[in-house]
């Protein structure tokens, strides 16, 4: 059992009749099946929340950030394809891509075969600085996991592959 509690931590006991979905029984959800995603949920916000302040320190908003991160793990998109991953309108993908491209944190190509499509790809400066919010990210984020024992750091790492596997046999 893992002993850190964080401070300042106000934390809201949720009764599990307050997150059952109206469907679970139909989808055979377990009460405690659950719970624990109600946790891993609320685990999970919090944990964002918390290394997505370091992203201050790259002065990209956090969509810009979102749809750099894409391009640079994904490699280049079109922008109906960045839209559709960042689950956005394709207006909206426009504002965010022509800021980008400001800071030549992108570089925009017309589709040789159709003048109308656009592909979208990370410039060196992009990935650059997208490397550079990660890796704040992950620090921040080792700093806290620093002060756990060896046992429970290895607990979280097993979790943490679970997650993984679960993730890639998802639909």
């Amino acid at each position: 059992m893992v002993k850190v509690k964080p401070k300042n931590a106000k934390l809201k006991k949720v009764e599990l009749k307050d997150v059952r979905p109206e469907n679970a029984d139909a989808q055979n959800l377990a009460p405690e099946t659950l719970a624990v995603a109600d946790r891993l949920h609320s685990a999970a916000i919090h944990l964002l929340r918390r290394v997505r302040q370091q992203d201050v320190t790259s002065s990209v908003g956090p969509a810009q950030l979102s749809a750099l991160s894409v391009l640079v793990f994904a490699g280049p998109k079109t922008l109906g394809a960045l839209a559709a991953a960042e689950q956005v309108k394709p207006p909206t993908m426009s504002r965010i891509v022509a800021g980008l491209k400001r800071r030549r944190l992108v570089e925009i190509t017309r589709d040789p075969s159709d003048t109308r499509r656009m592909h979208i790809r990370a410039t060196a400066k992009g990935t650059h600085l997208l490397q550079q919010a990660r890796r704040r990210r992950i620090e921040s984020l080792a700093s806290h996991l620093n002060i756990l024992a060896s046992a429970d750091l290895a607990k979280l790492n097993q979790a943490v592959e679970i997650l993984k596997a679960l993730l890639e046999n998802s639909p």
